[in-house]
């Protein structure tokens, strides 16, 4: 069982060194497949999931830790679901953000029209 969710974990971090994420997340991906299997586990065993306190989780690389990567697939899926579900429809949110370890910067980057207003 083990050795099952290993494999299974390496070919999700494997997936991160091959795509398109940037140099820092894939050197820090390439560490812990070489020096931490019980973190590179924990890091990418499952999606993290939005829950009732919305995205939560230990900031760091992998699909189960709060990175851009996450906060973004979190953001397209909503948007997603707003537009198949409300087509025809004008769609509007409110995004907010708390005093939880760079909130304000996901908050921007994904709300913000241009790259320059992101900061």
């Amino acid at each position: 069982m083990a050795n099952e969710l290993e494999q299974l974990v390496l070919k999700k971090a494997q997936a991160w060194l091959d795509g398109h994420y940037d140099e820092a997340t894939k050197k820090q991906v390439k560490y812990l497949m070489d020096n931490d299997m019980k973190e590179l586990v924990e890091s990418f065993y499952k999606d993290l999931e939005f829950g009732t306190g919305g995205l939560r989780g230990i900031m760091g690389v992998g699909s189960n830790r709060m990175n851009v990567y996450t906060v973004g697939a979190a953001t397209q899926g909503l948007a997603n679901y707003l537009r198949k579900n409300f087509a025809g429809e004008q769609i509007r949110v409110a995004v907010g953000h708390d005093s939880r370890n760079n909130s304000r910067m996901f908050c921007l980057l994904y709300t913000s029209p241009s790259p320059r207003d992101r900061g």
